[in-house]
């Protein structure tokens, strides 16, 4: 839903995938907020501008280079202060998004964040690729995949209890298991979750074996084969829209960006090429 205050823009939704996770965009260039609190986790990223906030009797600033994480009931304050304008991306998580977290990262509990403010470019960039893939919402097997890698990051760097998240045994066993199954299910609608309770890993761990045995995440590698199966089904003739279908693409439209980003062409373009007479 998009409030229509022209000073103050938002857009909030809840996720159609994650039970209990609620994200916003937000413009504003007079927004003051009382003290408040959520019953859930908070994550937020600036996109441009900045505010002050105010938690545990300390003032702080928001800014493009910071992120900002409120625990539940955490009392918090902010207003514009230095800045004309405050444009930023919120993640809400409650008990049931939270679970799923917990789980698909293998640890008892949620940490207590002993700060709310963190300098960390990478986990910036991490929450701002996964608040752009939920709002797209066209592909849950990525959507997870830095659901629970930004998360499991977050938790391990400053989290304050909530458990310890171990390495996986076996990595080349595990790894030869899971490519297997990709080969196998590429066409299907593949999850993270569900291919790492094949191989007995949670969610986490399975990013983890990707990252270090191949220097991919799932996703990446998943996608990659996807490419490879479109480029055999193109070689053949077969309709663009049709080879999405059989390669587990969510449309043509979803084939087409990828194929771009990877080869620089569109798959009309290899499609032509691969089909001239006498090849």
């Amino acid at each position: 839903m998009a409030r229509s205050d022209p000073k103050n823009r938002t857009r909030y939704w809840w996720d159609t995938h994650t039970p209990g996770l609620s994200l916003m965009c937000a413009d504003f260039t007079t927004q003051k907020f009382s003290p408040h609190t959520h019953d859930g986790f908070v994550i937020a990223i600036t996109e441009a501008g900045g505010s002050i906030i105010k938690s545990r009797g300390i003032e702080g600033e928001a800014r493009t280079s910071t992120l900002l994480v409120f625990n539940p009931a955490e009392v918090h304050s902010g207003g514009m202060g230095w800045s004309e304008r405050w444009r930023y991306r919120s993640l809400y998580l409650t008990t049931s998004a939270l679970d799923v977290v917990a789980q698909g990262l293998g640890v008892a509990s949620v940490p207590y964040f002993l700060r709310n403010i963190f300098d960390d470019a990478d986990l910036i960039t991490g929450y701002l690729r996964l608040h752009r893939a939920l709002e797209d919402g066209h592909d849950l097997f990525q959507e997870r995949e830095l659901l629970f890698a930004t998360f499991g990051l977050l938790y391990e760097r400053h989290g304050s209890g909530g458990g310890r998240l171990d390495d996986p045994p076996q990595d080349q066993v595990l790894l030869q298991q899971v490519v297997e199954i990709m080969n196998d299910l590429y066409a299907d609608n593949l999850l993270l979750d569900d291919i790492s309770a094949m191989v007995g890993l949670t969610p986490f761990q399975l990013i983890g074996l990707f990252k270090r045995t191949l220097g991919l995440t799932p996703h990446t590698y998943l996608t990659q084969i996807r490419l490879k199966r479109a480029c055999h089904y193109l070689s053949l003739g077969m309709p663009i829209v049709h080879v999405a279908s059989a390669t587990g693409f969510y449309d043509q439209s979803a084939l087409t960006k990828q194929f771009k980003r990877c080869y620089g062409i569109t798959p009309l373009q290899f499609q032509a090429a691969a089909c001239r007479p006498g090849l």
